[in-house]
């Protein structure tokens, strides 16, 4: 899969910019605030439907303007897709090949990326909610069945919030209600566990080479944390515990009048051998992980959906040393497209940069060197 090009109207900074990309890499050089976060920001909103920033999506249109439009081209190896992301104060389309598409999950997975920001470093650092943000993203991109149980699983935990309140305001003791979304509740939360383990188990497959080659240090893996202890993840264990969790806690819930074990509670953390490398981890060595293991999710895409994803790389290279720029550039240097920003090409091994289009933006406009 690759972006053949996209074009953007009134986004962020942006009248108008076309750009055609090459199936390999791709690279885009300027200043800082020259507008090169935003072309990526611009992919990541075409693909998922939102930003991966906080904010409301009025903010992507530019200044005095009153809409923006996303369009791009999309090529795997037997179709070609026009897509396109429109935006107005009015609300949101979205459209593929010129059909308006209404359920997010129809969408989804026409266009697969994989995005690392200066921010990913709170994918260590942060709150467990980033990372469980950061799960839901990259599952849904392979896996409909996740999406759709995942959409489904906070439709009805709301629902379940809202009844533990009303069981308490009211002092009611028919639980027969609470009773049957606690049981669709479960169902949900089986499937979002089990896809959950399954993809952190295909990226401890991977990620321990790719952090080895690049920094050299062993034993990194991610570590599944529910705050529920599962012996295993099959269906009848997962929802046997439940079961004890909700029967044995049910005051506290009514008390709080919050749902307080399931998947919504979910985290994960990164190891080296026993050691937490959010507590014990340098600067260098929690980004170079975060790397990683967003490459080590490429052949996840490619086992599951066939294809290759999209990697969009925003100023990966800052704080990191030669030796190891160029050990990434290798190794994303194979048949993938990458589109990557940076303020400058110096120290980058000129044989990496061989098979790579270089891109320059200066006052708002994008010229191919």
């Amino acid at each position: 899969m690759i972006i053949d090009k996209i074009s953007l109207s009134n986004f962020r900074n942006y009248d108008r910019l076309d750009i055609k990309f090459e199936k390999n890499m791709n690279i885009i050089i300027g200043n800082n605030a020259q507008g090169k976060t935003n072309i990526l920001e611009s992919i990541y909103v075409l693909a998922l439907t939102k930003s991966y920033k906080q904010g409301i999506e009025e903010n992507f249109i530019k200044f005095n303007e009153n809409f923006t439009k996303i369009k791009g081209i999309i090529k795997t190896d037997k179709l070609k897709k026009d897509l396109e992301i429109f935006i107005s104060l009015k609300g949101k389309k979205i459209k593929v090949n010129n059909n308006e598409i209404k359920k997010l999950s129809d969408y989804i997975s026409n266009l697969n990326i994989i995005m690392f920001t200066p921010d990913d470093l709170e994918i260590i650092k942060g709150s467990p909610s980033f990372r469980r943000n950061l799960l839901n993203i990259q599952i849904s991109q392979i896996s409909k069945r996740y999406l759709q149980a995942y959409n489904e699983y906070n439709k009805i935990l709301k629902i379940r919030n809202e009844y533990l309140k009303i069981l308490y305001i009211n002092n009611l003791a028919d639980f027969s209600y609470l009773d049957i979304l606690t049981e669709k509740l479960i169902d949900k939360a089986i499937i979002v566990y089990q896809e959950r383990q399954k993809y952190i188990d295909q990226i401890n497959l991977n990620i321990p080479f790719i952090y080895e080659n690049i920094i050299g240090l062993k034993n990194i893996r991610l570590i599944y944390e529910t705050n529920v202890d599962f012996k295993t993840f099959e269906a009848e264990e997962i929802k046997k515990k439940l079961l004890e969790k909700y029967q044995q806690n049910k005051q506290r819930e009514l008390v709080q009048g919050i749902t307080l074990y399931g998947p919504h509670r979910d985290d994960f953390s990164f190891f080296i051998g026993d050691k937490n490398l959010k507590l014990f981890g340098s600067q260098g060595q929690q980004k170079i992980a975060v790397l990683s293991y967003k490459l080590a999710e490429i052949s996840i895409f490619e086992q599951k959906l066939k294809t290759k994803p999209v990697l969009l790389l925003d100023d990966i290279f800052s704080e990191i040393d030669i030796k190891k720029r160029n050990k990434i550039l290798a190794y994303i240097n194979k048949d993938i497209q990458s589109i990557i920003t940076t303020t400058d090409l110096k120290n980058i091994n000129k044989k990496m940069l061989e098979n790579a289009v270089i891109f320059e933006i200066k006052n708002n406009k994008v010229e191919r060197k």
